[in-house]
């Protein structure tokens, strides 16, 4: 099917008027075509393999394993190890110390017609004493909640109880008895009287660190060392108060995992497989590895691989680094180094010649003589004056062009266009990429497939002649053939 073009009947403009004819020249136009150590289950299946089958009928072997299932002391393991945190435990406890409360503190209840009316300053080092729950998912972090007391008193003697309610988010390494950990929240800082300061709350910040010590499997005692930060006297002066707390508690830890006792020395065993490889212990070299059990497999007991991933055990490989095929697991050949291996290269000692012309068959040759004519600049395709319309003079040069490309349907080629340097640079630009694709676009109409064509506008830039002449300019405004060679 012929494609849809704009064709000009009549010859070109030739008049002095401002454009001077074109073979391919200046401007914008359609017809173009846009294109740690051992875990629960490791121990419990160590045990299974190694329990013999005739120990289940014996009731007084059976009664000495029962004895021995009950919370383990972990005696076995150095203490600094023994009791790390673990994940999802609970920690419910007491604390008590010493609160230092910031001089010109807040707590109390203002009468905003009378500013700081009421106000008392309190007894500066104070008990401080509270409870805690805290839940650690993992043992590297938890929250915690507390609630407290710091009883203290006012310069006329008169006693006070400020309380705090708060909670925190505690990051911690939790890899030892001895574990050490920092905390940082939030919560409230406040009295409820009935004397001087009335009642009042202000917000609070907290954070510190410190260090806990797991005694045993339920008894850890806690050192906190803390900045609580609060609103200090006055309207403006809001978390610059700051006063320190130094805590002692001591918590009961729930929720640790229940780990059975070492079970007595057995009597000596049948050999085991404890990677169900079917290959005892005794006789696999990689006793924790199953051996490859579907295709190749030898009498080592241990997985096979692959290095190269070409489908080929190594240890059938002839070349296990480098992706091969068969029989033997090595890369094809390339004899005459052309690019094409061997055993698609229809001439295997002689390259070549990347010309784009038959260049997938490996083989030496040339281009047809036919092709050579339609390289370069090709005479007698022309376009209306600054417009992308093919001039219908042209259709017989561009018939030849189809002929050729159908019948070498190897080729593919670039199609360019050029202008002369008058007039505006992008204008020109334009003009010679939108006149390519108007030739691409009568050759696909033709049948010709688009995939074997590119284009690409030049503008001025790659002049063959002068541009200070007529008929320089006139070459130079042009449309070029190029056969592309390789992946091009």
């Amino acid at each position: 099917m012929a494609p849809s073009l704009a064709l000009a009947w009549g010859p070109p403009d030739d008049g002095d008027s401002g454009a001077e004819p074109e073979a391919s020249g200046d401007a914008g136009v359609s017809g173009g075509v846009s294109l740690g150590g051992e875990s629960d289950a490791e121990a419990d299946a160590s045990g299974a393999a190694t329990s013999p089958t005739n120990d289940q009928d014996d009731p007084a072997k059976v009664e000495q394993v029962e004895q021995v299932e009950k919370w383990n002391p972990r005696s076995d393991r150095p203490w600094i190890k023994r009791w790390a945190p673990e994940p999802h435990m609970l920690e419910l406890g007491v604390y008590g110390g010493v609160f230092l409360l910031n001089g010109s503190h807040e707590l109390f209840e203002p009468d905003f017609t009378q500013p700081m009316q009421g106000w008392q300053p309190l007894r500066k080092l104070n008990p401080d004493l509270g409870a805690r729950f805290g839940y650690y998912p993992i043992p590297y972090f938890g929250v915690e909640a507390e609630g407290g007391v710091m009883p203290s008193k006012l310069d006329d003697g008169s006693g006070v109880v400020p309380f705090t309610v708060r909670g925190h988010a505690v990051a911690q390494l939790g890899r030892w008895s001895v574990t050490p950990f920092v905390l940082v929240g939030a919560g409230m800082l406040g009295v409820n009287t009935s004397g001087p300061l009335g009642s009042d709350i202000d917000p609070a910040l907290h954070f510190g660190g410190g260090a806990k010590i797991y005694l045993n499997r339920w008894v850890m005692l806690r050192l906190d060392l803390r900045d609580v930060v609060s609103h200090q006297r006055g309207v403006d002066n809001t978390f610059i108060s700051h006063n320190l707390e130094a805590l002692l508690g001591l918590s009961i830890t729930l929720n640790r995992k229940n780990e059975p006792q070492a079970r007595p020395e057995q009597p000596e065993l049948a050999p085991s497989d404890r990677d169900g490889d079917g290959f005892l212990d005794p006789d696999d070299q990689c006793v924790d590895e199953p051996e490859t059990v579907n295709g190749y497999q030898d009498d080592d007991g241990c997985p096979e691989s692959d290095r190269d991933g070409d489908g080929f055990w190594d240890d059938q490989d002839s070349c296990p680094d480098e992706a091969g095929v068969a029989p033997d697991g090595c890369p094809i050949n390339d004899t005459d180094g052309d690019g094409l291996f061997d055993d698609v290269d229809q001439c295997i000692d002689e390259p070549e010649t990347a010309n784009g012309f038959e260049d997938e068959d490996g083989c030496p040759d040339e281009l047809p003589d036919e092709v050579k004519r339609f390289t370069g600049s090709i005479e007698g395709i022309t376009f209306e004056t600054d417009k992308a319309t093919i001039q219908r003079s042209s259709i017989k040069t561009l018939d030849e062009a189809v002929r050729i490309l159908q019948q070498y349907p190897s080729i593919r080629i670039e199609i360019a266009g050029h202008t002369d340097s008058r007039g505006k640079p992008d204008h020109n630009m334009k003009l010679s990429r939108e006149r390519a694709d108007s030739v691409k676009t009568y050759l696909v109409g033709m049948g010709v497939s688009e995939d074997r064509i590119t284009t690409a506008g030049y503008g001025p830039d790659k002049p063959i002649d002068t541009n200070e002449t007529r008929a320089g300019r006139a070459n130079n405004r042009r449309i070029e053939f190029q056969v592309k060679t390789g992946s091009d």
